[in-house]
């Protein structure tokens, strides 16, 4: 056999026919020129994703989350695209493949409806920004940091050092509170209750003093010191700070509780706590003293 039997032979192999789409024949070759073009767009796309994420972590003020983001947005639209350029370049008409795929589209459809809005919700995530990595967020009551950002799901960390995977239709359509959004500024509040007997002008002194030494609280804002109630058996205060990282808020707010507390003991100033006082009818009372003489 020589090389133009040989070639003659794999021309027909690639001409062979393995079905139609709307009178559109798909053979041998065409499935192969599919997964080259998939194939390099893959590449392009990874090359394009690299090349946005360095390109935006150079300019000022762009965040490694917001870059990761858009550079991902980046690829997935690469993706999109060459996929349709790839299928229509080996002649197979867009609409007719959507046509020939409604019923099957419809019928599956209903099945995957969760995972469809999940991919959606992904891709408005991505492209309004509202949500980046790195953000530190309130979902159902508990504190946890978004790590990466997938076009099905987020992935957060807890406090508790353990892994969330949150869908991204809940992170579009529910009230989820973001603390980094805008700035990290995050208000820390410690309330605290003295007795009505203390002076509450040195109260109000010794609290500003023990809040304004604290040297991780942000310098941009001044400590904030209230008194907020006349409690049953106490005079409360509400002492506020600011700091620059929401995620440390716990740990924070302890150290925020001591120096209030040694700051008060230092200067003799008494934390209330709840006291009852039980007044006796005087029948009771003198039922009480005959009891004790009797015994």
């Amino acid at each position: 056999m020589n090389w133009k039997e040989s070639l003659r032979e794999g021309k027909a192999l690639f001409d062979i026919r393995l079905f139609e789409i709307s009178n559109t024949p798909v053979t041998v070759a065409t499935l192969a020129s599919i997964v080259l073009v998939i194939l390099a767009t893959f590449w392009i796309a990874h090359l394009l994703q690299r090349a946005a994420m360095r390109a935006l972590t150079r300019r000022d003020g762009a965040d490694e989350g917001t870059a990761a983001a858009t550079a991902r947005l980046v690829r997935y639209v690469v993706l999109v695209v060459g996929f349709a350029v790839g299928i229509q370049s080996v002649g197979i008409d867009l609409t007719a493949l959507f046509a020939a795929g409604a019923v099957f589209a419809v019928a599956i459809g209903f099945a995957m409806q969760n995972i469809a809005q999940n991919f959606v919700s992904g891709i408005i995530l991505l492209a309004e920004r509202s949500i980046k990595p790195g953000d530190v967020l309130e979902v159902d009551g508990r504190l946890v940091q978004v790590t990466d950002m997938a076009i099905r799901a987020t992935i957060a960390r807890t406090l508790d050092e353990e892994d969330v995977v949150i869908p991204n239709s809940y992170l579009v359509t529910s009230t989820v509170k973001n603390y980094t959004f805008r700035d990290s500024l995050y208000r820390l509040r410690s309330v605290v209750g003295v007795t009505y007997s203390s002076d509450m002008a040195q109260v109000r002194r010794v609290l500003e003093k023990a809040a304004g030494e604290l040297d991780w609280r942000s310098s941009e804002r001044e400590p904030r010191i209230l008194m907020t109630e006349f409690g049953d058996s106490s005079v409360n205060w509400e002492v506020s700070v600011w700091m620059d990282n929401p995620w440390q808020m716990n740990s924070r707010r302890s150290e925020l509780n001591q120096a209030i507390w040694w700051a008060l003991a230092e200067a003799g100033i008494t934390i209330a706590f709840p006291q009852l006082d039980v007044h006796f009818d005087p029948p009771v009372t003198s039922s009480l003293e005959r009891l004790r003489a009797a015994g």
